[in-house]
C-alpha cells in the first residue's frame, strides 16, 4: 500500500495535531483531523506563547516559520531580578543558527498560521467532532466519532494520533496510564494592554522571595504577568498606562508522562503524552516536535520507532522544567539566599550559560535528520 493511501485520524486540532496534519500532508498523505471545539483557541486566551528555535527549524520546510517570524515578538534578553538587584541578564540571540533562542506569539495566532498552510493542501479540521471510543485492538483501530449534529460514525483507521490534550480520550480509550503529580501551588496570569508602546524585547522573572512575577510580551502593546501569588496584580510595576486588562486565568501545574507513547497503531503526541510546568516555555514546542517526528516516521514506514525516539526528549524536558520551577517557587529563606548567590555566579560561566540557552532554544533534544544542517 502506498504511504499516501494509509488512513490516518488525528484527534485534536491544537498546535500538535495541526502540525502533524501539515507535516503528513506535505509528504503526500491525506489525514483526517477532528476537534471537539468550534475552532482554534481565541486569540486573547492563549496559554502558550513561547516558540523556540528548534520549532522554527522544524516548521521551516512548510514555511510556517516565515509567517511566525513576521508576527512574533523577538526576545533578545532573559532577565532575573530579585528586589532591585539584577541577578542575571542572558542574551538569547547568541545561540548558533539562523534563529534567536525564543520568540513570543500567542498560541491562537500560531494555530491560525498552521491552519492557513494546511488549507493549501485542502485539509481542514472537522470541528465539534469528538472521539467517543477507540477499540482495544490497536493494530487496526476502530474509532467511534460523534459529529456536531449528534450523529455517530464508526470507522477503521490504519493509524490514530491522539493529540487531544491532557485529558486525552484516545489515551484513556486504549488504556495507557498517565502517572505523575501536581504541584501544591497554583499559578495566576493576567494580560494587560497599554496605551503606548512598551519594550517587548525581553522576558523578566522578578523573584519576590517567596513568590515570583514573570513578565512576558504577548504583542507589541500587550504584556503577560504570571505569578505564584494570588494578589500579584497589586504588585505589578506597569511600564506604561494600562488601557485594558485583556484576560486573566489561573491553573495548577502537573508533571505527568504517559507510560507509553504508542500502543499498536495508536500514537500519543503533545499534552496527551506529557504535561509539565510552563517554565522554560517547552510545552507547545515539545508537542510540535512530537508531531514532526511522528509524521516523518510514518512517511518512512518507521512509526514503530516513535516511542523510543521521543521518550529521551520528553525525559529531558520534564527534568529541566521541574528544576526551573523549583528554582522560581522556593520558599525556604536559606535556599533562596543560596540561589540568589549562585545564579549570578553560574551564569558568568560560559558553559553553564550556553547549556541554559540550548534548553531555551530546544536544542537539547535530538536533531531532526530530515532537515539538512539542522542543529
Amino acid at each position: 500500500m502506498a504511504s499516501g493511501h494509509r488512513s490516518i485520524l488525528i484527534a485534536g486540532a491544537g498546535t500538535t495535531g495541526l502540525t502533524a496534519a501539515l507535516e503528513l500532508a506535505r509528504r503526500g498523505h491525506v489525514p483526517r483531523i477532528i476537534d471537539g471545539d468550534a475552532g482554534p483557541v481565541p486569540l486573547a486566551e492563549s496559554r502558550a506563547l513561547g516558540i523556540n528555535a528548534r520549532t522554527l527549524t522544524l516548521l521551516s520546510p512548510s514555511r510556517v516559520s516565515d509567517a511566525i517570524l513576521q508576527e512574533a515578538q523577538r526576545i533578545a534578553h532573559f532577565r532575573i531580578v530579585s528586589g532591585n538587584r539584577l541577578l542575571a541578564d542572558v542574551d538569547t540571540t547568541t545561540v548558533p543558527g539562523p534563529y534567536s533562542a525564543i520568540q513570543m506569539l500567542a498560541q491562537g495566532h500560531t494555530e491560525r498560521l498552521l491552519l492557513g498552510k494546511l488549507s493549501d493542501f485542502e485539509v481542514a479540521p472537522e470541528w465539534q467532532t469528538v472521539v467517543e471510543t477507540v477499540s482495544r485492538d490497536t493494530s487496526k483501530p476502530r474509532v467511534t466519532l460523534r459529529k456536531p449534529d449528534g450523529s455517530v460514525e464508526t470507522a477503521d483507521f490504519d493509524i490514530v494520533i491522539g493529540a487531544d490534550g491532557a485529558h486525552s480520550t484516545v489515551r484513556k480509550a486504549v488504556g495507557i496510564d498517565f502517572p505523575g503529580q501536581a504541584l501544591e501551588s497554583s499559578f495566576y496570569l493576567a494580560d494587560f494592554r497599554y496605551g503606548e508602546p512598551v519594550d517587548t524585547g525581553f522576558v523578566e522573572i522578578n523573584l519576590l522571595d517567596p513568590g515570583m512575577i514573570g513578565r512576558l510580551p504577548v504583542t507589541h502593546d500587550v504584556l503577560r504577568y504570571i505569578s505564584t501569588l494570588p494578589d500579584f496584580e497589586s504588585r505589578i510595576r506597569h511600564p506604561a498606562r494600562v488601557a485594558e486588562r485583556v484576560w486573566a486565568s489561573d491553573f495548577r501545574i502537573h508533571f505527568r508522562r504517559a507510560s507509553e507513547m504508542a500502543r499498536g497503531n495508536v500514537f500519543l503526541a503533545g499534552d496527551a503524552a506529557h504535561i509539565h510546568s510552563p517554565a522554560g516555555a517547552r510545552g507547545m514546542n515539545l508537542g510540535i516536535e512530537d508531531a514532526c517526528w511522528l509524521a516523518w516516521l510514518i512517511s518512512e514506514g518507521r512509526e514503530r520507532e516513535y516511542a523510543a525516539l521521543r521518550m529521551p526528549a520528553v525525559t529531558t524536558v520534564l527534568k529541566q522544567t521541574h528544576q526551573l520551577t523549583s528554582l522560581i517557587t522556593m520558599e525556604n529563606p536559606m535556599a533562596i539566599a543560596v540561589r540568589n548567590l549562585a545564579v549570578p555566579f553560574l551564569l558568568r560561566i560560559p558553559a553553564f550559560r550556553q547549556k541554559l540557552l540550548r534548553g531555551v532554544s530546544g536544542y537539547d533534544t535530538q536533531s531532526p535528520p530530515w532537515i539538512a544542517g539542522a542543529l
